[in-house]
């Protein structure tokens, strides 16, 4: 069993917690195209996050950690997938919506396929993910037990601990999807999204520097 278990758990559901390009994506999905979109673009993150946890079980993450050029290709392309995400958002809200019964749910506007693409792209240029996985993850593991032990069970633990809390998020944009039926709203909702996703783009882009 690894050392400090219960801090792990604790700090890695704050992490989870925390916005960030994941969270934000899930709720805008959940709230603009239906819960099943949320749903599907958690699924793509953590289809990600699997993959990291494999090349850092495998030795690898120290190769992506340490490597510049693999480090900018994976912040750059998190970043610039970020800031299409908005770009469309911001196009889609001046778009002319037709007006809807209020009292039923936002219309999907894409399919659900296209949700899991972005939140694996997402989930894979996201310095969130990067960090625990490659920086926050090797702290807990002690060098006088098992590694691939440690590390199978942190890795179950904290994608479980991700998937819960991506679900509830999926259900506070999915309860937003009620309001968003109404044009006026759902526009504004929409550049708000395209605003934070632009952002949170220039943010992974510029603010972020790889680990020494």
């Amino acid at each position: 069993m690894p050392d400090n278990l219960l801090l792990f758990i604790g700090l890695t559901t704050l992490v989870s917690l925390a916005p960030g390009p994941n969270v934000m994506f899930i709720m805008s999905q959940a709230a603009l195209r239906g819960h099943r979109a949320g749903m599907m673009a958690g699924l793509g993150i953590q289809v990600a996050n699997v993959v990291y946890f494999a090349l850092t079980l495998l030795g690898l993450g120290v190769l992506i950690s340490t490597s510049e050029l693999l480090f900018f290709i994976l912040k750059w392309t998190g970043a610039g997938y970020l800031a299409l995400i908005g770009v469309l958002a911001l196009i889609r809200s001046f778009r002319t919506q037709p007006m809807v019964d209020p009292a039923q749910p936002a219309p999907v506007i894409a399919v659900h396929r296209g949700a899991f693409f972005d939140g694996l792209v997402i989930g894979f240029g996201n310095p969130k993910t990067i960090f625990w996985f490659l920086t926050f993850l090797p702290q807990f593991i002690s060098p006088q037990q098992s590694l691939a032990n440690q590390m199978l069970t942190l890795g179950i633990i904290g994608t479980v601990i991700d998937l819960a809390i991506q679900w509830m998020y999926t259900h506070v944009g999915g309860a937003m999807s009620r309001f968003l039926a109404q044009p006026q709203i759902r526009r504004w909702f929409e550049r708000g999204v395209g605003v934070v996703f632009i952002a949170i783009a220039l943010l992974v882009a510029f603010g972020m520097q790889q680990h020494k």
